[in-house]
């Protein structure tokens, strides 16, 4: 009998364990993976190294990014500038993330200056691979709903690091 109380017990931790866990998964998803409404096409030519990329979504608004400094270093700061033209935004953020590798949750909000510039900082983390394959994913709020203009970039491992 007193075997059999103490798997009930276990089960019952358990089933609140799994129900809280499920709750917070609902509550989460949304901002982990935001509905998107609209998004631009991928640009195989952008070099972000080079200078700024643009992306046109289907409704004709334009996002450009660009990030600093050119050489995208890693564990340093990396300055994020937006550009909205054609789009009235209620926030912007950029979600980066690793195009075949969980690189865990980057998604800064970047502040706006009022003239359709939006502006922030990020920290890329180290891979453990000598090259990293990024996407960064500028995510425009706007009255029809959320926007995205993808942009791929590759980090490299410092010699030694």
């Amino acid at each position: 009998m007193r075997g059999s109380r103490g798997a009930w017990v276990w089960l019952a931790a358990v089933g609140l364990f799994a129900a809280v866990a499920a709750a917070a998964l609902r509550v989460a998803w949304p901002l982990l993976s935001p509905e998107v409404v609209a998004t631009a096409p991928l640009d195989p030519q952008c070099e972000l190294r080079r200078g700024p990329c643009s992306g046109t979504l289907p409704n004709g608004g334009r996002v450009r990014l660009e990030l600093d400094p050119k050489d995208l270093p890693l564990l340093e700061p990396l300055a994020i500038d937006v550009r909205l033209d054609g789009l009235r935004a209620f926030g912007v953020e950029v979600d980066f993330a690793g195009v075949d590798m969980n690189m865990g949750y980057n998604r800064p909000t970047l502040l706006a200056d009022g003239t359709g510039r939006y502006v922030g900082k990020t920290v890329l983390p180290v891979c453990v691979r000598q090259r990293m394959d990024w996407e960064a994913r500028v995510l425009v709020r706007t009255p029809d709903g959320l926007m995205a203009a993808p942009f791929r970039f590759s980090t490299y491992k410092q010699k030694g690091g």
